[in-house]
């Protein structure tokens, strides 16, 4: 893994990170309205594109696209490049403002598959099914960035792509402090909200895809040998690159058949989750995927192995440390952020539940978005999909398991079942792909794999002790003053941070170590 590899990366994780915090903020924003049927309703409404989002924005198009798109940047002329281009923006605006059209006229019945739990509460369906009329169509427009990104990804230009969403986060904080005040039920300002930022990050991106020559000026392609080998890798792609959101999915449907609340405790829990694995994870699969397929498109075996060995490092020296932050900071973390005006206690500890389940599967979800890249790269969806239907059937097997004993039994908590059968299935998922790879001699892991593990468990033991011995419990944090809440997360959350570098430092770990691991030598301990 080369220097400029971990710079790109760095770059799309502090572009990332600026939108995380703004999430965040986003989201303490949202917290204020309370939990109520109001907000299950709009993070419904919001969830059913945005799953559909991360099909396209950071799933198959993306993993169909990108590989296509580097053979042609490797092996044609530009003018050549830019006409598959044309096509494929085209061939995109078609397809998807017809299935966005169908989805605003028939918005009730898309309600229904998804959430068909709320049928129970005919205004939460409704005010749903009307939100969604807003919301869907950001699909169309996240479907169009996500094609702008991943030309400019190709290119080297990381930056813009990973600043865009930025601006979702910016309008929505907008929507709820200007307009949702004024309105009887201030949802709806922020359904608005989701329309008008997809319309902004995409206006965004035009300048950048302009200084590389590749505005497109969208034409039909269906014909287009380029275009039909995107779309036949898209195809298993979809659910192969996608089965993380597939099973939140199905966490939201099964939720909406729960008490009122179950829809958000989950989503506030996810996105605490959501910011490691996407400050990190999302980055880092985001860079290699262009990494790897020019190394496959240049016949280097040992270059793909290489950098996918490094990128497996990255993920457990920052994902278990992450793991463990958030399952022993669950409460305090949700206290400090959301715990005012009409978030209470009780939401606390319901969404803390969840964030213990969802935490616990913070390395596997990481796994899925190195491990993904190393099949789409080669141009190889099949193998994906097959192995995400089983975890699917595992995540199905298991919320069954979870969830149906404590609803029979009435045990409080009941969401959180579908949370922890979510994370076990990115286990799954993970394991499968990291066995294929091995078994298909596409990867070979390098040396000091058995040090590397001793020296993230010793840092990881003394970054427990230090903050589950300074953190506040929750009780205490919501009493605090919101800049007291602020000041004392900021302390130990650092505080953990430095003492897991420097335990680090002091079992004889470099980082330089991970840019070239055991000078290439592969298949020792």
């Amino acid at each position: 893994m080369s220097r400029k590899l971990v710079k790109s990366t760095a770059i799309v994780g502090v572009m990332t990170l600026i939108s995380r915090v703004l999430g965040l903020l986003r989201d303490m924003v949202f917290a204020r309205f309370g939990i109520d049927a109001g907000m299950d309703a709009f993070f419904v409404a919001f969830k059913i594109p945005n799953f559909m989002r991360r099909l396209f924005a950071e799933g198959a198009f993306s993993q169909a696209f990108v590989p296509v798109l580097s053979q042609y940047k490797t092996q044609r002329e530009h003018a050549e490049v830019k006409a598959l281009v044309d096509r494929v923006a085209g061939t995109l605006l078609g397809l998807l403002g017809v299935l966005v059209l169908v989805a605003i006229l028939a918005s009730p019945a898309v309600v229904l598959i998804f959430a068909p739990g709320f049928l129970d509460d005919p205004v939460k369906f409704d005010l749903t099914a009307y939100m969604l009329r807003f919301t869907f169509p950001y699909l169309l427009f996240m479907a169009l960035v996500s094609f702008a990104a991943g030309i400019l990804n190709s290119y080297g230009r990381f930056a813009a792509a990973a600043f865009t969403p930025v601006w979702l986060n910016v309008v929505l904080i907008g929507a709820a402090l200007l307009v949702a005040p004024k309105l009887q039920e201030p949802m709806i300002a922020l359904s608005w909200g989701v329309l008008v930022a997809g319309f902004v990050q995409l206006l965004f991106l035009l300048p950048a895809l302009a200084r590389v020559r590749l505005l497109p000026r969208p034409r039909w392609g269906w014909r287009d040998s380029g275009v039909r080998r995107i779309l036949s890798l898209m195809g298993p792609g979809i659910v192969g690159s996608s089965v993380s959101q597939i099973n939140l999915l199905l966490d939201t449907l099964l939720a909406s058949f729960l008490v009122t609340g179950s829809v958000s405790w989950l989503y506030y829990a996810d996105r605490l989750v959501e910011f490691p694995l996407g400050v990190f994870a999302i980055a880092l699969a985001t860079v290699i995927l262009p990494v790897l397929s020019r190394a496959h498109a240049s016949a280097s075996p040992a270059a793909f192995s290489r950098t996918l060995d490094a990128a497996l490092r990255w993920v457990l020296l920052v994902g278990l440390p992450a793991t463990v932050g958030l399952m022993v900071l669950a409460r305090p973390l949700l206290s400090a952020l959301f715990e005012y005006g009409d978030f209470h206690a009780g939401d606390v500890a319901m969404a803390g539940l969840a964030l213990l389940a969802y935490g616990l599967g913070l390395p596997g979800f990481m796994l899925v978005k190195v491990l993904a890249p190393a099949f789409y790269s080669r141009q190889d969806t099949r193998t994906p999909v097959k192995i995400a239907v089983r975890a699917m059937l595992a995540n199905m097997v298991m919320n069954v398991l979870f969830v149906v004993p404590m609803v029979l039994l009435q045990v409080p908590g009941a969401h959180a079942g579908l949370a922890l059968a979510t994370a076990l299935a990115a286990y799954v998922n993970a394991s499968m792909l990291y066995r294929k790879l091995r078994s298909e001699g596409v990867y070979r892991p390098h040396r000091g794999w058995a040090r590397l593990l001793l020296q993230i468990l010793f840092a990881l033991t003394l970054m427990t002790l230090v903050i589950a011995w300074g953190m506040p419990d929750a009780a205490l944090i919501s009493q605090m003053h919101a800049t007291e809440r602020a000041t004392n997360l900021g302390l130990w959350v650092g505080a953990g941070i430095v003492t897991y570098l420097l335990a680090l430092r002091l079992a004889g770990m470099r980082l330089s170590m991970l840019w070239s691991p055991a000078g290439g030598s592969a298949d020792a301990p």
